[in-house]
């Protein structure tokens, strides 16, 4: 990464932004597991490669992974790479995981109300995605619909924020 204008450490004064090297505007600050930008030389987790092409064996197995792991925005970028790299088909299953764990991330950051809008948004989209690829990859859409629907309501509901590991959702029938 590298910055178009800032201050001698490389942050970003004076309307600088940080490029990758292709010069496309990236941000370099490093990221906790909800993906919130910590201060410029903190220490915080991996990123998650952009552009990965994976199958959709891969795709659900990495983004459990991280949903156990509490790092919900993360596995939101693994579903944003399927949904970029798979067919038009199964557009609306992969945006409406990536949604799932987007909705889970505002919940688990204390923004009840956008989580909850997420989660909804999210579970409406796998509605309508249709039977067949997510019957093909062993999606428990019914259950992740009903999870959705049952955190937004806890979330608007007032506790708080959540813990993210502990309210990941199970992306497969019969997985855990």
């Amino acid at each position: 990464m590298n910055r178009t204008t800032g201050d001698q450490e490389g942050r970003g004064g004076a309307g600088g932004r940080d490029r990758d090297g292709t010069g496309r505007a990236r941000s370099a600050r490093p990221r906790d597991g909800l993906g919130r930008p910590l201060p410029y030389g903190a220490e915080g987790v991996p990123r998650q490669p952009e552009g990965v092409v994976r199958g959709p064996d891969e795709t659900l197995r990495e983004a459990q992974r991280l949903l156990d792991a509490g790092m919900p925005f993360h596995a939101h970028e693994v579903f944003e790479d399927a949904w970029k790299s798979g067919p038009e088909a199964e557009r609306d299953l992969w945006q409406g995981l990536a949604q799932l764990a987007v909705g889970l991330t505002h919940a688990a950051r204390g923004n009840a109300a956008g989580g909850a809008r997420l989660l909804r948004r999210g579970a409406g989209r796998l509605t309508g995605a249709g039977p067949v690829p997510a019957d093909a990859y062993g999606i428990d859409v019914a259950g992740l619909v009903a999870w959705a629907r049952g955190l937004a309501e806890r979330a608007e509901g007032g506790g708080g924020a959540v813990d993210a590991a502990t309210e990941a959702p199970r992306l497969r029938t019969g997985s855990r």
